[in-house]
């Protein structure tokens, strides 16, 4: 099977997880053929994607790929023609789904996947009119499908293991974590754990023994922190400490009436009601005074927050974004024009905005720090290199702060090598708002190329060293930028 990104896509469904799976798609280079009958489906699926480039703008900062095409077609035929992937996406009615994937594989080329993101419905269910029930599986994400990396793999008999590889290349290569169920279940693994809790958060509240709120809270200040991390089965550490925990809270625990995880209270109308009326007074989102559309994105901002923060310590579902980024990083173009500066732009973020109203100053440097990175990803300097011969280090960066910058602008980073020579890259970056002429801000930096693990200088190696030196004989031929070379110092 090919280990190449799949290209093109057809969804099935255009809702919170079809528009979930459109946004994932086309944002890392993947054109999408979405059929959706649904009055106001593109616009639900515009919205999210907006959404979307918000999140990813925040998540990481190396370049995305082209995004994708999104073409609306008028049946499931259209969908499917001449793609590598179906992801059918519609409501959770096992007969719509069985007509749907049915005429998908009449559709489609008998090489195509066909996936189904059921939350809970067996493959072997879904496959019993599809032609070629061989290249079915189920690939269940959660949401915001955009966001959250997991995704379950559910095969049935009839699936050949080569479409379930495929599936996982596929899903990699969008920066998810495909997490195989080893055995045909219904709910899978994920929702079954999230209905055991549901069930019993629905007792607390239906019993009296806690609202909504401290169930909420209850959670989300605890555990629900730590699961961003490790798993139950991690409490115990390794296989000593696990033996040690069950023996401590296993045998008289698991026995005590504590839960009715087997048992789920009426839904009355005056249980909902309850539901409902303590979900409206909820002092967190009352007190905020949020919309829906607000709560998602600060839901998005939290997710993102909590993502960098483990992609920072390379664990957990912070591992699945990190070697996201790596693809990024190493799809990134390797061959430049040198006959004019580097470009690149970037939106400012909110988060990136001081007391003042205005970026703040660290973030200065960290668009110069971004824009060099793409300068060394340019040139050649992606994993493998890195991991055989070293990289550039920075010695000395000089800012020049001459504008202002605020939440929402698009700014350009013009980035002009100096010069350079076996060791040593001199490059300069001018930061402006796109359109606008004068610069907001410049930024200097001279780098050493350093050896892999020796923490020593060394010269840059082949290609890269052959690019760089190009590069900078080009970029000699224009203007000197205004500030190059400049000093601290009284006038």
């Amino acid at each position: 099977m090919s280990e190449q990104p799949v290209r093109t896509v057809g969804l099935l469904g255009g809702g919170v997880i079809g528009g979930g799976w459109a946004a994932r798609f086309v944002l890392n280079g993947v054109d999408v053929q979405l059929y959706d009958p649904a009055p106001g489906a593109i616009e639900r699926v515009q919205e999210m994607l907006a959404s979307a480039r918000r999140a990813y703008r925040r998540l990481t900062q190396f370049p995305l790929p082209r995004e994708g095409s999104l073409t609306v077609v008028e049946s499931v035929a259209g969908a499917v023609r001449g793609v590598e992937l179906v992801q059918e996406s519609a409501p959770e009615r096992l007969e719509l789904k069985q007509q749907l994937l049915a005429d998908a594989s009449r559709a489609a080329a008998p090489e195509t996947l066909i996936c189904s993101s059921t939350s809970g419905l067996r493959p072997s269910l879904l496959a019993v009119a599809v032609k070629h029930p061989e290249r079915l599986l189920v690939a269940h994400p959660f949401t915001p499908v955009y966001l959250l990396p997991l995704v379950e793999l559910c095969a049935a008999q009839s699936t050949k293991p080569e479409a379930l590889g495929r599936a996982a290349e596929i899903y990699r290569a969008v920066g998810m974590h495909p997490l195989v169920v080893r055995k045909e279940i219904d709910g899978f693994i994920g929702n079954r754990l999230q209905e055991a809790m549901w069930r019993e958060a629905l007792w607390l509240v239906h019993d009296n023994l806690a609202t909504v709120q401290d169930v909420d809270d209850a959670i989300r200040y605890s555990f629900g922190v730590r699961r961003a991390i490790i798993g139950p089965f991690r409490v115990g550490g390794d296989g000593a400490g696990m033996r040690q925990f069950m023996a401590k809270w296993g045998p008289v625990t698991l026995k005590q009436p504590w839960t009715k995880l087997t048992e789920v209270p009426e839904l009355t109308e005056a249980f909902l009601d309850k539901l409902a009326e303590q979900t409206d007074e909820r002092g967190d989102a009352r007190a905020e005074n949020l919309s829906s559309s607000e709560l998602e994105r600060k839901r998005d901002d939290c997710l993102v927050a909590v993502l960098q923060g483990l992609r920072a310590q390379g664990y957990g579902a912070g591992e699945t974004v990190a070697r996201w980024e790596k693809g990024l990083r190493d799809r990134a173009p390797k061959l430049v024009d040198g006959c004019r500066p580097l470009l690149m732009t970037r939106q400012i973020p909110s988060d990136w905005i001081d007391y003042n109203g205005h970026l703040t100053e660290s973030r200065y440097l960290q668009l110069c720090g971004i824009a060099t990175d793409n300068l060394l990803s340019c040139v050649g300097i992606d994993s493998e290199y890195r991991s055989k011969f070293g990289s550039y280090f920075t010695l000395e960066t000089h800012l020049s702060h001459l504008g202002e910058l605020h939440a929402g602008d698009h700014v350009e980073v013009l980035t002009h090598v100096l010069g350079a020579d076996d060791k040593r890259l001199h490059v300069f970056h001018v930061l402006r708002r796109e359109c606008d002429e004068k610069p907001a801000a410049t930024g200097e930096q001279m780098l050493i190329h350093v050896k892999t693990g020796s923490g020593r200088s060394g010269p840059a190696q082949g290609s890269v060293s052959e690019r760089i030196l190009e590069l900078a004989h080009r970029h000699a031929e224009l203007p000197r930028p205004e500030r190059a070379g400049a000093s601290i110092r009284l006038r």
